[in-house]
């Protein structure tokens, strides 16, 4: 159930009520995702700081060999911006079908995701961290897994001609999960030590 007062506000009705509002909050005390220490989500949204109507904050920070699954936000555009490390940042243009791809190397560059744009995020060095910022307190966000595992396998051979057995196999890494989030699957990942 989404909040009536959530979305997007042009003043600050929100501030109204008793007192002082809690205009403070640690995003490191509200984890979003935890893949292990190096690879972790944080988010900071109205349900931690009920005055931030209008947009939310995440701290992604991931690894070398790590990616942010591919995904899409129903409800908020993300402007990601990176504090260190290096990503490549790929994003499916609709309206081409074209594959976007973003190398950031420097801190302080962004990039812009539309609303409704399929992207996700990859590591190419360790102790990456990105600012994820979107223009709604309670954005929602569709895993490409989660579509992928909940879609049932007959749909796979009618439109695609996958032989649901194969795509049953195919899936089985992530298969029962509530989503990669941060990928790959753990028997997937891909050592960072150098040879």
């Amino acid at each position: 159930m989404t909040n009536p007062t959530s979305g997007y506000i042009t003043d600050n009705r929100n501030l109204t009520g008793k007192g002082s509002p809690n205009l403070f909050f640690d995003i490191e005390n509200s984890v979003l995702f935890e893949r292990n220490p190096e690879n972790i989500a944080y988010l900071l949204s109205s349900t931690q700081m009920p005055a931030m109507i209008g947009g939310s904050i995440a701290n992604l920070r991931m690894s070398k060999g790590f990616i942010r699954e591919p995904h899409w936000h129903p409800n908020a555009w993300e402007l990601t911006y990176l504090v260190s490390g290096s990503v490549t940042i790929g994003i499916l243009d609709p309206t081409t079908n074209n594959v976007l791809t973003f190398n950031l190397a420097k801190s302080g560059e962004t990039v812009f995701i539309p609303m409704g744009y399929w992207h996700w995020i990859a590591a190419n060095s360790d102790n990456t961290q990105l600012l994820l910022f979107f223009n709604n307190d309670q954005f929602q966000t569709q895993e490409g897994s989660t579509m992928l595992t909940k879609t049932p396998l007959d749909v796979y051979q009618q439109a695609y001609n996958i032989n649901p057995r194969v795509m049953k196999k195919a899936l089985e890494p992530i298969e029962g999960t509530s989503g990669v989030v941060i990928g790959p699957p753990s028997e997937n990942i891909v050592t960072n030590k150098q040879p």
